[in-house]
């Protein structure tokens, strides 16, 4: 067999709103600062994801209030508190056995988030060896058979397969394979 047959496939993660939801707590602490009022008729209910269906966070929040999302991606403990997304850790787990996995999350957006995001990735996803965790921004710098993430953006700058996963802000798009949650990740990969 020549090396090229026996060079296991490789797949790079993103991790905000691929691995990590971080949607959920952005929502979480803007529903907390800035409760609903009821006999406002913009702001009469909290924040949900469904009112973001198309759209990201910053567009449907008003602008005098991005100073504050702002302040939340910069908080110490934002990325270090993240929801797993439900069956990442268990598909990760066996995607490792037939493919070489990496989590590349473009922390360049946010400097400050890399020792939650590391910490964070050490204790849900201690089976990913930190040689496997790249920091980046720009994502066409990486070098591998397939990128799973949200955002479209990095999916056009990659080289390899791009496959798109389902976030509120990215419903329309129709240009990449899709998943929707890990067990779509799983059929496609393991089955």
């Amino acid at each position: 067999m020549s090396s090229q047959q026996l060079r296991r496939k490789t797949i790079a993660v993103d991790m905000d709103e691929v691995i990590a939801d971080a949607l959920a707590e952005h929502l979480f602490r803007y529903n907390r600062d800035f409760p609903p009022v009821p006999s406002d008729p913009h702001y009469p209910n909290p924040l949900t994801v469904e009112d973001l269906r198309g759209r990201r966070l910053w567009q449907v929040v008003p602008t005098c209030r991005h100073a504050a999302l702002d302040a939340y991606f910069r908080a110490d403990d934002f990325f270090r508190d993240l929801p797993v997304m439900p069956d990442a850790q268990r598909v990760l787990e066996q995607l490792q056995r037939r493919y070489d996995v990496f989590i590349a999350t473009a922390a360049m957006e946010v400097p400050t988030s890399f020792m939650a995001k590391f910490q964070w990735l050490a204790e849900h996803f201690p089976f990913i060896p930190p040689s496997h965790i790249v920091f980046c921004g720009d994502k066409s710098i990486l070098c591998a058979d397939y990128l799973i993430d949200d955002n479209p953006r990095q999916l056009e700058l990659f080289h390899g397969e791009g496959i798109l996963y389902t976030a509120p802000a990215n419903v329309g798009i129709k240009t990449y394979r899709r998943v929707d949650h890990w067990r779509d990740v799983e059929a496609m990969f393991l089955s």
